[in-house]
């Protein structure tokens, strides 16, 4: 197989293949090389006793300023801008959802991915987190690769999935894909599983070595 295409800043219709986000300080962090992030991560089997969705409270408006986190990853990664009314309603707006390489019209089509999605957070080590520290992880607006606004087809077929029985449709996106996995898997310190590591592996050998800046908890 010849080698990943990496999702520049814009594709060739000149669309962002991973949105930007500017919001948070891990900018600022040290940086790790992909390769060697994905070679400190810690194996572990993974087990989901007790999971239950609920234990990460998700959604909600940190600063008190009436956007609840999801509201507030539509408005950081619109393509254009949507009106914000009262208790922030948005209305119009314009998305690119790099997971399938496809603009989207209005937000209402529109799911917010954890990249690491939760259930696979408690698999790896949130099951020992507080529920403070649950609700900080499914909130993170600190770590702009935590949160991604993507078409629900492809949310929802995504799933539960890590990397090993999952990647996204569009080629050109998977090195971005691999390396926010990666990214977030190294701030929370979450573990992998043998096959998870084998597929990063295989795929980050076939992508550019580039820094990736996790920040911290």
């Amino acid at each position: 197989m010849g080698a990943l295409l990496f999702a520049p800043a814009t594709n060739a219709a000149g669309a962002p293949v991973r949105p930007a986000q500017t919001t948070g300080t891990t900018e600022t962090g040290v940086r790790i090389p992909l390769r060697d992030a994905i070679a400190g991560l810690r194996v572990a089997d993974e087990d989901r006793s007790g999971y239950d969705r609920d234990a990460f409270r998700h959604w909600v408006d940190a600063d008190r300023d009436g956007c609840s986190t999801r509201a507030e990853v539509l408005i950081e990664e619109a393509v254009t801008p949507p009106e914000i009314g009262a208790k922030c309603a948005l209305t119009g707006g314009r998305w690119y959802s790099y997971y399938e390489d496809a603009y989207v019209e209005g937000a209402s089509g529109l799911d917010i991915d954890h990249m690491v999605p939760l259930a696979e957070a408690w698999d790896s080590g949130a099951s020992g987190w507080t529920s403070k520290e649950r609700e900080q992880y499914a909130n993170d607006l600190d770590q702009p690769r935590a949160l991604v606004a993507v078409t629900a087809k492809y949310n929802r077929s995504k799933a539960d999935q890590d990397p090993g029985t999952w990647l996204p449709p569009y080629e050109g996106a998977r090195c971005a894909y691999l390396t926010d996995w990666v990214t977030v898997k190294t701030k929370y310190d979450l573990t992998v599983d043998t096959t998870e590591l084998g597929t990063l592996q295989r795929l980050g050998a076939q992508c550019p070595n580039v820094p990736i800046a996790p920040g911290t908890r």
